[in-house]
């Protein structure tokens, strides 16, 4: 459902009298910051009325695949830091606030530098754009794979203006939205009040009573708008929004097969009652309760003024955004808690999550010149962003007898977590009950770019694009550990240094786990015999650590078109697109990569000294090429839009979770080719319809670990090969629209109904386990989705009531499936699957003036 139903006909007076000269309107866009009729820009883009996401059920933009099937969002167990967004297959995975995404969110001309700070409502917009392939020349960083350019409706200068929509459904679902527009002076200045609050039960219930993926959230925006005169524009916005919800717990898809040696260990049970395909039907999970919530809030202010010769327009804004979760494991046991609410928590545990500011400030110049043969553009960027990562851990009762169970079996004794610490404590066992640890990661960046975009118009029918950026970034990042208590990773560490364990996989299970990275303190000392010190020089323990990260980059575009005809535009692009590094913002980022050949050498009989190597925190930026051609039409009522495309990733940025620990690496090449197909426009006077179809073949080359880093060498040959995640080869949406007349009473009927469908795509981030065998249940089948709306309108056209329905067929999908934590290994692993909304229906009323 593209932006041309924004145009179709209306069922009033002379409705077929204007549907000549409605067929061809042309659907204004600003993807080049430009206001330009999508037909004639030559770079993919899909525009979308504010209608088309009503009619589609599109509340945020978690939902837009069911409108562009170029398109993929998908989050893990918390929203705002798991959230990762996908065009043509190629994006960053999520859950590391110090990964940035590669498509970047753009709200009236400000950028988003999270994907989790732009989840908000979609309310009151104008329209919304959605950029395919590199971006980094007109918007900036972060824009390797696309851009999703959104512009929120402005105040009417005229009159008086406002809507109210309610809304509710199955889950309990309550949704209430609504905006006004007053002039303040008639045609100087006005303001825009609008709101959202959306409230419904989860979908998922776990047995132990809790449930999940509930909504519960609101956001407030006000605008003030002024034209003192025909030259000069100026636009104030400021917006605060809250979200206080249970979510994201997650079905366990695939039990471990060591699953019958919880009661060996001590264990009363397993904590998993609900599993495999019966669970993902009956939406069944097994954890306590998982919560998610965040505050945030931004100004902005756009000035535009027309110099006659050049227009200036800059950009100024500020977003302070703060994010809480709180969560247990996966399963019904007291294995550990994040955060300040799980059971395992003790009183006074500090917040875990983010806190993020940015403050930006972009200008624009340009006009045109040698009678509008060159239509030049300018401009400069400036950004700073301050983030406070906070991570913490409980660890609980059960830690040490379910982690024995799961990963020892019956190899080591009942319990040998436990009873080995006493070999390192002086023959007394230590339990791992309560150990916990705050663990802060600071992260300052700043950049700064300027750029040209500039179109040369040879004929009225030729035109070249040349556009260039220079992009200068700078991050300065640090761990630091606030605070740490774990007298069983001390002990397991004291066990395995002294040499009172030689068997290298027990022991290495010992301190794996007893000193779980996320609660294993920096201040673990070695024994004397040793050298003493930290005892993280000699073991893969988490490390304290400060790094500086700066790198450069010269984005670049060219576009060439030629209008055939009025109707026809063939075009051809260049891109060379940038997206930023960093830092892994994960505790164990910084950890010994040689522990076994310095404590061989330590060992000898006449020692040798082998120099510690670590394993750097940062990871290099990501770059991409793409070529790509297309062709766009307009075919009497109809428009028809094809691109072909070939993106050549290198340095891709990779976000792999093990079960214990994130790995962030980047992996020598990616690719991804393809299609897209859009065809959309009116089959009569009152119905619409579209399709769009994408193919993309978006891989990882067999080659691509060449020159990657030691450290993530074994998991990037497990990608070379395979196909990137949540990267369907095909995608398509198809949709028919009636909105005209119910008969000659005056009513106005609408009915509109959606299909889209997905090939199987791969929902984890690696497709090898480390024993070099497929990961189970990788893969989520090939689907199809139906979303229906019917609606009648008042023959004033003040009301509307509309009966609705999204994924109808009630297909039950994964989004994510990945290792449950800490239960089982390489063989025996036990899977968690994040789901996609089930099916959704219910009654909304809507009301304008």
């Amino acid at each position: 459902m593209l932006a041309t139903f924004a145009i179709a006909p209306a069922y009033a007076q002379d409705a077929q009298a204007d549907e000549e000269s409605n067929q061809n309107e042309p659907i204004i866009v600003t993807a080049t910051l430009r206001a330009m009729d999508v037909q004639d820009i030559p770079i993919a883009v899909t525009a979308v009325a504010p209608e088309t996401l009503e009619r589609q059920g599109v509340a945020d933009i978690k939902t837009l695949s069911a409108i562009s099937p170029s398109f993929n969002i998908q989050s893990s167990q918390t929203e705002t830091q798991g959230t990762s967004i996908k065009i043509r297959g190629v994006g960053t995975t999520g859950n590391n606030t110090g990964l940035e995404s590669s498509v970047g969110v753009f709200i009236d001309g400000v950028y988003q530098s999270r994907p989790g700070v732009a989840l908000g409502d979609l309310v009151d917009l104008e329209r919304l754009e959605i950029l395919r392939g590199p971006q980094g020349t007109l918007f900036g960083r972060n824009t390797s794979a696309g851009a999703l350019n959104i512009t929120t409706r402005r105040p009417n200068l005229s009159e008086l203006e406002g809507f109210v929509n309610a809304s509710y459904g199955n889950y309990d679902f309550m949704n209430v939205q609504a905006g006004v527009s007053v002039p303040v002076a008639k045609d100087v200045a006005a303001v825009r009040l609008s709101g959202t609050w959306r409230k419904r039960d989860g979908f998922l219930k776990s047995a132990t009573g809790a449930t999940s993926n509930d909504r519960d959230r609101y956001m407030l925006r006000g605008q003030l708008y002024v034209e003192p005169n025909a030259d000069v524009s100026i636009r104030i916005l400021a917006d605060y929004s809250k979200v206080d919800e249970k979510c994201c717990d997650a079905v366990i898809v695939r039990e471990t097969e060591l699953q019958p040696f919880f009661a060996f260990h001590g264990l009363t049970s397993d904590g998993v009652d609900q599993f495999g395909r019966p669970a993902l039907q009956n939406l069944s999970t097994n954890a306590q309760q998982f919560l998610n919530s965040s505050k945030q809030w931004g100004v902005s202010g756009e000035l535009k003024w027309d110099f006659g010769g050049a227009k200036l327009t800059s950009i100024t804004a500020y977003r302070d955004f703060k994010s809480e979760s709180s969560q247990d494991d996966f399963v019904g046991l007291q294995i550990y808690s994040v955060g300040t609410h799980g059971i395992t928590a003790a009183p006074g545990t500090p917040r875990n999550g983010d806190n993020i500011k940015a403050f930006t400030q972009e200008l624009r110049l340009q006009g045109t010149a040698f009678d509008d043969k060159l239509d030049w553009l300018i401009g400069g960027f400036y950004g700073k962003e301050d983030i406070q990562a906070q991570g913490v851990m409980t660890l609980g009762a059960d830690f040490q007898r379910a982690n024995s169970a799961f990963n020892f079996a019956n190899l080591a004794g009942v319990n040998p977590l436990f009873a080995l610490t006493a070999l390192g404590n002086g023959g007394i066992p230590v339990n791992a009950n309560g150990a916990t640890a705050v663990n802060l990661f600071d992260q300052e960046a700043t950049t700064f770019s300027i750029f040209t975009h500039n179109v040369i118009n040879f004929t009225d029918r030729l035109s070249l694009t040349l556009g260039a950026r220079y992009v200068d970034e700078k991050k300065t990042a640090s761990f630091d550990q606030l605070s740490a208590s774990n007298g069983a990773c001390q002990a397991s560490t004291n066990a395995v240094l002294s040499g009172a364990i030689t068997n290298a996989t027990i022991a290495n299970g010992l301190v794996g786990l007893n000193c779980f990275p996320f609660v294993a303190p920096v201040t673990l000392t070695a024994p004397a015999a040793l050298g003493g010190g930290l005892a993280s020089r000699l073991l893969p323990l988490p490390r304290e650590w400060g790094q500086t990260f700066k790198d450069d980059e010269i984005t670049y575009t060219g576009q060439l078109g030629y209008k055939v005809t009025d109707d026809v535009l063939l075009y051809a692009g260049y891109s060379h697109g940038f997206k930023s590094g960093g830092f892994n913002l994960d505790a164990t980022s910084a950890n010994l990569l040689n522990s076994a050949a310095i404590l061989a050498g330590l060992r000898q009989p006449t020692p040798v000294i082998v120099a510690p190597q670590y394993a750097d925190p940062s990871f290099k930026s990501e770059k991409v090429n793409q070529i790509e051609v297309g062709v766009k039409a307009t075919l009497g009522r109809f428009k028809a839009n094809l691109a072909l495309f070939d993106m050549k990733m290198s340095d891709f940025q990779v976000l792999e979770f093990t079960g214990i620990q994130f790995l962030t690496f980047n992996v020598n090449s990616a690719r991804s080719t393809g299609a897209e197909l859009e065809v959309f426009g009116s089959l009569s006077d009152y119905i619409t319809g579209n399709v769009a179809v994408t193919y993309a073949d978006s891989r990882y080359p067999s080659d691509c670990g060449v020159g990657v880093a030691p450290a993530a060498a074994a998991s990037v040959a497990r990608l070379c090969g395979g196909s990137l995640t949540s990267a369907p080869k095909f995608t398509g949406v198809m949709g028919l629209t009636y909105d005209g007349p119910l008969d000659s009473s005056g009513w106005g009927l609408l009915v509109n109904g959606n299909i889209n469908y997905s090939s199987k795509r791969r929902t984890s981030t690696i497709p090898l386990d480390s024993n070099n065998l497929p990961v189970p249940l990788d893969y989520q089948d090939a689907y199809f989705k139906m979303n229906a709306r019917i609606g009648l309108t008042t023959p004033d056209e003040r009301f509307t009531f509309e009966l609705w329905g999204t994924n109808l067929n009630n297909e039950i999908t994964r989004g994510i499936t990945a290792n449950t934590p800490l239960r089982g290994g390489a063989g025996t692993r036990s899977r968690v699957g994040f789901v996609e909304e089930p099916r959704m229906y219910g009654l909304t009323v809507r009301a304008k003036f």
